[in-house]
């Protein structure tokens, strides 16, 4: 809470509400994952080329929670494949991808009570068949008085099913969500050498994921509707002729339906509901410089800045006898600054420097808590050299949060009895090496 957060940031979360503390459930996450793949690009003509994908993954996921203890087996596969045809013609670039992906995941997760960081009583035990498939067509053309257009046009199905196995009858629940046909557009004008415009039209479509659908508290709730929207953003782009200055503007507007808002309950588990609406304004500012010069004490160096403003308002969102119709989005902040400084000297020395602020986060959809603003400075110095051109090495120390604020990173987002904070480490320091060894084959 907010009051324990203020009192000692570095004390774990105390048992309450007749759930244990989280030093005495042993909280914690352990993960192992493998992934292998492989990928073949052809060239079947001057014009047609195809790249093709395949991979698989396995995911163990252990969590000793506060409310239970959870066992997550994931093995999952998947492909994509793209074809690409390129054609000029009277100073005329043509440019066209096709391709599918698909994906197939095998899960088991299995719940059980919590009894000092082991598993106990068996609480649930599902079996997980989810499935995706995307089909894709874009074009994209560009012409001699610098004008480019792209389009595009997908389509995705998914597919999940959900079998409860520890309960007689067993039970499946499966849900199927179809897009219809999202569409793109992007035109960019290059008005002249330095300045160039770009606009964009978009639609979007985004199903629930596995972890939405059957959150923590172990209710399946395949009755979630998928996210979708239209998005309208404009760019003016501006460089110097050497392009080591450049200027960014961007406006945005993201109308989102069926917006997926994540809730926790008196336990700390997560579920997730349709909130009515969102509409997502805003504006990005972005700025850099970059210097290059190999004969002087500093090598490169590169500038930038970054400056976001949101104003993110749910539109209609009624949730029993409350109504968040126009209240701010939790967890987003309305500015947020982010500055780089990175720095490359002789002899292979270099400084990285970056400041990143955010403005009042609000934490639950009513408004009514809010995390304070905060300011994090970073530095990072090292040195990287190469042996004989095959062995590289870099040492490098670095400390995070220099300015030493005390403020939350994570939240827990409209979660039950005021339970949002989470804190940050102070201020930290770390140091590592690395080797690569470089071998090329003539």
């Amino acid at each position: 809470t907010l009051a324990e957060f203020r009192a000692n940031p570095k004390a774990a979360r105390p048992a309450g509400g007749g759930f244990p503390s989280a030093v005495n459930a042993h909280a914690s996450i352990y993960q192992k994952n493998v992934l292998a793949g492989f990928t073949d690009k052809i060239s079947i003509s001057d014009a047609i080329s195809n790249t093709t994908t395949f991979y698989g993954a396995y995911a163990q996921v252990n969590n000793s929670a506060i409310r239970n203890y959870e066992r997550r087996i994931e093995p999952h596969a998947g492909g994509r494949s793209v074809f690409s045809w390129n054609k000029s013609s009277n100073d005329t670039h043509w440019q066209w991808v096709a391709g599918a992906e698909f994906q197939q995941g095998w899960f088991n997760t299995q719940v059980s009570k919590n009894k000092n960081g082991n598993p106990d009583t068996l609480q649930t035990n599902d079996d997980v068949l989810n499935s995706s498939f995307n089909v894709f067509l874009q074009g994209d053309v560009q012409t001699k008085n610098n004008w480019f257009v792209t389009a595009g046009i997908s389509s995705t199905q998914t597919k999940v099913s959900i079998t409860r196995l520890n309960k007689y009858p067993v039970t499946e629940q499966k849900r199927t969500y179809r897009n219809e046909l999202a569409p793109r557009l992007s035109v960019l004008k290059k008005i002249n050498a330095r300045i160039s415009w770009l606009a964009t039209v978009s639609k979007g479509f985004s199903p629930p994921t596995v972890a939405e659908v059957l959150p923590s508290t172990g209710v399946i709730t395949t009755e979630l509707e998928a996210e979708n929207g239209w998005n309208y953003e404009t760019t003016l782009r501006y460089h110097t002729h050497d392009s080591k200055f450049q200027l960014e503007a961007t406006g945005f507007y993201f109308r989102l339906h069926q917006a997926l808002v994540q809730r926790r309950d008196a336990g700390g588990s997560d579920y997730f509901t349709n909130a009515g609406g969102i509409n997502q304004a805003g504006a990005e500012f972005h700025a850099s410089y970059t210097y290059e010069h190999t004969n002087g004490f500093l090598d490169y160096a590169h500038f930038s800045s970054d400056v976001t403003l949101s104003h993110f308002r749910y539109d209609s969102f009624i949730k029993g006898t409350d109504d968040f119709s126009g209240k701010k989005v939790p967890s987003v902040p309305s500015q947020s600054i982010s500055l780089l400084a990175d720095l490359q000297f002789q002899k292979g020395f270099f400084l990285y420097i970056g400041y990143y602020g955010a403005s009042r986060i609000y934490l639950n959809d009513a408004n009514t808590a809010s995390a304070d603003p905060y300011h994090i400075l970073d530095a990072r110095i090292g040195w990287k050299t190469a042996f004989a051109k095959k062995l590289k090495l870099n040492v490098f120390a670095g400390a995070g949060n220099l300015l030493d604020e005390h403020y939350s990173l994570g939240n827990d987002i409209n979660a039950a009895g005021g339970r949002y904070y989470n804190a940050a480490p102070a201020r930290n320091y770390y140091a590592g090496i690395s080797f690569q060894c470089l071998h090329q084959k003539h």
